[in-house]
């Protein structure tokens, strides 16, 4: 099994990249996440790997962290949750916030990644949370907790946000920026989000 590939980026998109590694050429399918982090093309790179191994096929599926591979791993662990939907999940979730979503039981935030429904939102936490909390990826929150009204706002705006395309990284970075009481609306955080986001 190949668990580890270095050598030159012959070539990179969102979906997958090329890893020339002593003149052969690596076909390897990477998370946004992964993506963002990858040098120009001729670059030096170093990807840790997950191999894929099918009737028909064999994958390598390729992250740039440790944690992010475990993470990929204990996602395909779970029914009915393959390769390219656990790729999809870690593409629109960062690491932390992927493990602060399943150790709360944060099915809203879970169900707002495509591809991921109700039913599968309950089975990953279900099957995950415990594992999440030894491996000690979810990070506490820095001061009080929000009110569940205050919680059920940020999500509703949240989903919406990541419907419209914005990845959660990053529409999380937007919601910490304002302040939601529970009397706003999500009609009025939406567009204080929006005016963040389309700076």
């Amino acid at each position: 099994m190949i668990a580890l590939l270095t050598g030159k980026l012959a070539y990179k998109s969102p979906d997958f990249i090329i890893l020339d590694v002593n003149g052969v050429g690596y076909q390897v399918h990477i998370p946004f996440s992964t993506y963002y982090t990858l040098p120009a093309e001729g670059g030096p790179l170093s990807l840790q790997i997950h191999t894929s191994v099918k009737e028909d096929a064999i994958n390598l599926y390729g992250f740039r962290t440790q944690q992010e591979k475990e993470l990929f791993q204990l996602l395909i662990g779970v029914s009915g949750v393959g390769p390219k939907l656990a790729t999809g999940i870690l593409s629109n979730s960062e690491p932390s916030e992927l493990a602060d979503s399943l150790v709360n039981g944060n099915l809203a935030r879970l169900s707002a990644i495509p591809g991921i429904g109700k039913k599968t939102a309950e089975r990953l936490v279900l099957e995950l949370k415990e594992k999440m909390k030894k491996l000690g990826l979810a990070q506490p929150q820095p001061g009080a907790a929000p009110t569940p009204a205050k919680q059920e706002i940020r999500d509703d705006v949240l989903s919406a946000l990541i419907n419209l395309g914005y990845k959660e990284a990053v529409v999380q970075k937007a919601l910490a920026e304002l302040k939601v009481t529970d009397d706003t609306t999500v009609e009025v955080v939406l567009k204080q989000a929006l005016k963040i986001l389309m700076k």
